[in-house]
């Protein structure tokens, strides 16, 4: 497994090995001791979830105040653009974003650690989504931070589609007015 640094350190694109032939291609999507071997962090994944959607589906960007999660997010079909906003008031990144694309094709993960919000938007007709949580899900405890905010300013790859969002998302609050964490 590959690691690709991105702009905020903590969040890490990972490349599994892939290993392909004419009959197909076999990769290991997840080894705890391949993980921390390559990254230094040891996690454990309480809850994998899988999410179907379609083209222009914007969901996020979504986090907890408490029981703050983890996630390793990929795409096994179709693509997705894949974004995390640091929450952390004393990193030196806070407000800023990472944006990559995750996809079927290109087999990539994104390591997003707990203390950031985090959304999708679908680039293909439809994308199946996974991911492991290092926390259950809290709805109590889930906020939104509104996923087109000017102050956090991500760049979504909109191309004139108007994005379809969950009613919580629509009315996401600013960065401003966010919980966020130490």
């Amino acid at each position: 497994m590959e690691v690709i640094r991105t702009r905020i350190p903590d969040v890490l694109i990972l490349e599994p090995r892939v290993h392909g032939d004419a009959r197909g291609f076999f990769l290991e999507s997840w080894n705890a001791q391949t993980f921390r071997g390559v990254t230094g962090l040891d996690v454990g994944f309480v809850q994998d979830n899988h999410s179907r959607s379609s083209r222009g589906v914007l969901r996020g960007l979504h986090y907890q105040v408490r029981h703050p999660q983890g996630k390793l997010v990929r795409v096994s079909h179709g693509a997705v653009f894949d974004v995390a906003v640091d929450l952390r008031r004393s990193s030196p990144t806070f407000g800023q974003w990472v944006g990559v694309e995750l996809s079927g094709e290109n087999f990539r993960q994104l390591w997003i650690p707990p203390g950031f919000a985090h959304g999708f938007m679908v680039l293909s007709e439809s994308a199946d989504f996974l991911y492991k949580t290092t926390d259950y899900y809290a709805p109590e405890h889930e906020r939104s931070l509104l996923w087109n905010d000017p102050a956090v300013g991500v760049e979504w790859p909109i191309d004139g589609i108007e994005p379809r969002l969950a009613a919580k998302d629509a009315v996401g609050l600013p960065l401003a007015q966010c919980e966020v964490f130490d």
